[in-house]
């Protein structure tokens, strides 16, 4: 189980910034690890009230169950790992652990973990690497039927972050296009089918 304040500050690409950011970043197709987001919430939408997000992201490396809730600057990500075995029960039964911090944190707010069904997934290609201003990742996601192209910056600092992001937006000329987070892109794009 881990803790940690996620403070981040992102912006949607167009596929000609994201080609451009790749290219200044010599990344390679080996630079990317493909990652699949599965959302959950409950039937009337306890976490989404409440600006929680809850999701099982597996890769080919690791696979963990994260809750993210708000916190005085940026959220708080409520993380337990998981096994490959445990995702996938996870995924065939439709329902997350009853045990661990994240079942915890949701029965503190008082939601019954044995009501998360699934709603939604995402897949995303991100390259994550550190920068100066902070830890950078370059996703590009599809979903249902769309696909689209992000910048994300996680920082430590807030009011530096937010600078350091609006300086990185003109080093590279693009225009900010404010970005929902992945689980609301997604849930909107199923409900718009």
């Amino acid at each position: 189980m881990t803790e940690q304040i996620e403070i981040e500050f992102k912006t949607l690409l167009s596929k000609t910034k994201y080609h451009q950011l790749t290219a200044h970043y010599q990344l390679q197709p080996t630079d990317f690890i493909t990652q699949v987001n599965h959302y959950f919430d409950t039937p009337d939408q306890q976490l989404h009230s409440r600006h929680f997000g809850l999701r099982v992201r597996t890769t080919d490396f690791y696979d963990e169950l994260t809750l993210k809730t708000p916190a005085e600057h940026g959220l708080l990500e409520t993380t337990d790992q998981l096994t490959k075995a445990q995702t996938a029960e996870i995924l065939r039964k439709g329902s997350i652990l009853f045990s661990g911090a994240v079942a915890k944190r949701l029965l503190t707010a008082s939601i019954d973990p044995r009501k998360i069904v699934p709603l939604t997934s995402l897949t995303t290609k991100r390259a994550e690497f550190p920068i100066n201003e902070g830890l950078l990742a370059i996703d590009h996601s599809w979903y249902g039927q769309k696909e689209d192209f992000e910048l994300e910056l996680e920082v430590n600092d807030p009011i530096l972050g937010k600078q350091a992001f609006m300086a990185l937006l003109e080093k590279f000329a693009i225009p900010y296009q404010p970005a929902k987070n992945k689980i609301e892109r997604a849930i909107l794009e199923k409900a718009q089918r």
